[in-house]
């Protein structure tokens, strides 16, 4: 009986072809990815204000809103919107329009309780300084609650960018001509699936890495401007590398005295 030889030879020269395929999908997915980012930063704050609104015909149904997305998965959202909302509307929507109303609802109930931790993180004894000073709502979230609040939220926004970002993998297959689906086409035509899909895992990684890399940066700056006492961040190329490690923390309070005034009470 011969022997099978089951070794597989990564062949190198399907990679260029497809390329400038996977670029045209590449394209069409960052075109989508900024209309639903953009669009649901907008939206995600008045829904966030809703859901904190203490009239309940308001909060409800906010609220229902945000838990109807956010406990259904998003390709269940994706397939009722592209079949079943045209049918109910009696319309004839775009098969990318609804992709884009789909991935945006979803991504905007996740913003708006993004935005709505922030608000509420902010200290009680500052909005109570607002209403002595005579500041109605509309001041005090403009003034106080929202420039905090999105400052804190910053690194959680990013990082629901750049799920978003991958997410919209799930398009292709409603049939949409992104990234995933031409890597599919691309595949079934070369008979080479793991050349075109390891060059489609690098093209989303090198959109997405370096987002995750400025939302790391981002929170350590925040960390470290909030820590009275840290030590400054070690200068030159060893110092840049360490401050944009993922998971990298700033370092201790140097002063002692510092950390026994700042520790917690009976810790």
């Amino acid at each position: 009986m011969n022997s099978v030889n089951l070794a597989y030879s990564f062949d190198t020269s399907v990679l260029g072809p497809a390329l400038p395929t996977l670029l045209d999908g590449l394209w069409l997915t960052l075109e989508i990815s900024t209309i639903v980012i953009v669009a649901s930063a907008v939206l995600g704050f008045p829904l966030a204000v809703a859901r904190m609104s203490k009239i309940e015909v308001i909060r409800w149904p906010a609220q229902f809103y945000i838990e109807v997305f956010r406990c259904t998965p998003l390709l269940i959202q994706l397939l009722w919107v592209f079949y079943a909302l045209p049918a109910l509307l009696g319309l004839d929507l775009p098969g990318k329009l609804s992709i884009i109303i789909a991935l945006t609802a979803h991504l905007t109930a996740f913003m708006s309780e993004t935005y709505r931790a922030g608000m509420q993180s902010v200290p009680v004894e500052q909005i109570e300084a607002a209403h002595m000073l005579r500041l109605n709502r509309v001041q005090i979230l403009r003034h106080i609650i929202v420039p905090q609040a999105f400052r804190q939220q910053i690194p959680t926004i990013l990082s629901l960018n750049v799920s978003m970002f991958k997410d919209t993998s799930l398009v292709s297959a409603l049939g949409l001509a992104d990234l995933t689906f031409q890597g599919n086409i691309l595949s079934s035509q070369t008979y080479r699936p793991m050349e075109i899909f390891t060059l489609v895992a690098v093209l989303y990684f090198v959109i997405a890495f370096p987002a995750t890399l400025l939302t790391s940066y981002i929170e350590r700056r925040l960390i470290t401007s909030g820590s009275r006492g840290a030590q400054p961040p070690t200068s030159g190329l060893r110092g840049t590398l360490a401050r944009l490690r993922p998971g990298q923390r700033p370092p201790a309070l140097a002063n002692p005295a510092l950390k026994s005034v700042l520790k917690p009470e009976g810790v």
